[in-house]
């Protein structure tokens, strides 16, 4: 059952000061697929929910359920609630705690006062689809949380909804369990071929469940894609950096307003397609290929900037610092600057092949800049490198942090290595 959602706003009151929670947000939801609303606390997508379900006014807008108008300011129209054949499942699972199993899930049917037999014939093959065959008399407070989202998910399914939706259901999970529920839940939803629509903001939530997601930001909607699109195709700075973990791409207006050099900011060292690990060789060429090939033309294009050797940058973070650190000495003739904060260092023949011709890299590179945490567990191999950079005469700068090989420090080594790209006499 698709979903049409257009110029819709929602406004709060507090203080007698307006807060904005939606903001002519226009959707199409797809029938029978997974779509998630993605985006930090306090964008609007748990009211966007409430809007969907009746549980919140409008102020503007209109709502359609298929071919039926739920809500519409302008047409004067407004369907309940218990009247537009949707189920939702909340954050808390809102689980009788005086009911047993088989109660929670029969209640929607009992509300509509279906036959006792039918009931059970219901309750009875939903219970077996997500896997609680069994649990009819089982108090429903005393089951663990993985179980009780099962009754609540059941409780939802039994009563036959058009579409289904989901408040952040797993938030109050553990990891673990909340990891094996996910799968559950993607599976029970796929099989059902039911329009869902998910809240969360877990970005590996939304990227594992969904067909597709919309990120939301200030109330209104960011971008709208397949998982994939918006994990390596994103056009928006937001979402790049909200989903995290991927490639993020940074250039000089956004360091400086100014000055000229491009940064690439390689956080993994590796293209998302990539696994984190980069040991074999196969998966280092496929990051140098995407990189030399697809990312600078990328940035290129996107961000309307044009450069060249001398003022490009590369700059490799930990967790792949060490990798993007060799691609930049390997590849004088694309990279000006060069900059990593890693453990990891070239070695073996790669260091031999990189530091043979050190007045090459001297006059090519404007800046050499290598950064390692104190504690870092391999500080004493960043080390030596640094000393072999020092006897060959190769000029570097070196950075000695605290910490170790930690996703937080990014923030230090760019405070260090952005500013020296725009020092006038560099």
């Amino acid at each position: 059952m698709e979903i049409r959602i257009k110029n819709l706003s929602k406004y709060f009151f507090s203080e007698s000061k307006r807060i904005t929670a939606l903001e002519d947000v226009d959707l199409e939801i797809p029938s029978n697929r997974i779509f998630t609303l993605l985006g930090p606390s306090g964008c609007g997508k748990t009211t966007l929910l409430r809007c969907i379900v009746g549980l919140e006014t409008p102020d503007s807008g209109e709502i359609a359920i298929g071919d039926e108008i739920v809500w519409s300011k302008e047409k004067d129209i407004l369907v309940p609630p218990e009247k537009r054949a949707l189920s939702m499942v909340f954050q808390t699972y809102a689980i009788w705690p005086h009911m047993n199993v088989f109660d929670n899930v029969a209640y929607p049917l009992q509300t509509r006062k279906e036959s006792r037999e039918e009931i059970r014939r219901k309750v009875e093959q939903t219970l077996r689809f997500v896997q609680l065959e069994g649990f009819e008399k089982r108090p429903a407070p005393k089951l663990s949380g993985g179980q009780q989202q099962r009754v609540a998910l059941a409780r939802a399914l039994v009563a036959e909804p058009k579409v289904i939706l989901f408040d952040e259901p797993l938030s109050n999970l553990d990891a673990k369990l909340r990891e094996e529920t996910r799968k559950e839940l993607r599976s029970f939803l796929t099989q059902l071929e039911i329009t869902a629509v998910y809240v969360t903001h877990d970005r590996i939530e939304a990227l594992s469940l969904s067909d597709v997601l919309a990120v939301m930001k200030d109330g209104r909607i960011v971008e709208i894609g397949t998982p994939r699109q918006i994990y390596f195709e994103s056009n928006q700075r937001f979402v790049a950096d909200f989903i995290g973990r991927a490639n993020l791409i940074v250039d000089n207006l956004l360091a400086a307003n100014k000055a000229e050099p491009l940064i690439i900011v390689m956080p993994y060292g590796h293209t998302p397609a990539a696994p984190p690990v980069m040991s074999s060789i196969g998966r280092y060429q496929s990051f140098e290929r995407d990189l030399t090939e697809d990312v600078i033309g990328y940035v290129q294009t996107n961000y309307r900037v044009s450069t060249d050797q001398k003022d490009r940058a590369i700059a490799g973070l930990s967790m792949g610092g060490g990798q993007s650190l060799t691609i930049g000495l390997g590849h004088l003739d694309l990279f000006g600057w060069v900059g990593a904060f890693s453990s990891a260092v070239p070695e073996g023949e790669n260091l031999e092949k990189l530091l043979a011709e050190p007045e090459a890299i001297n006059d090519k590179l404007k800046l050499l800049w290598i950064g390692c945490g104190k504690n870092d567990f391999l500080f004493e191999r960043n080390q030596k490198f640094l000393e072999r950079l020092k006897t060959d005469k190769i000029s570097h700068v070196g950075h000695i942090t605290e910490g170790a090989h930690e996703w937080r420090l990014w923030r230090i080594y760019l405070s260090e290595f952005v500013p020296l790209l725009f020092r006038p006499d560099m």
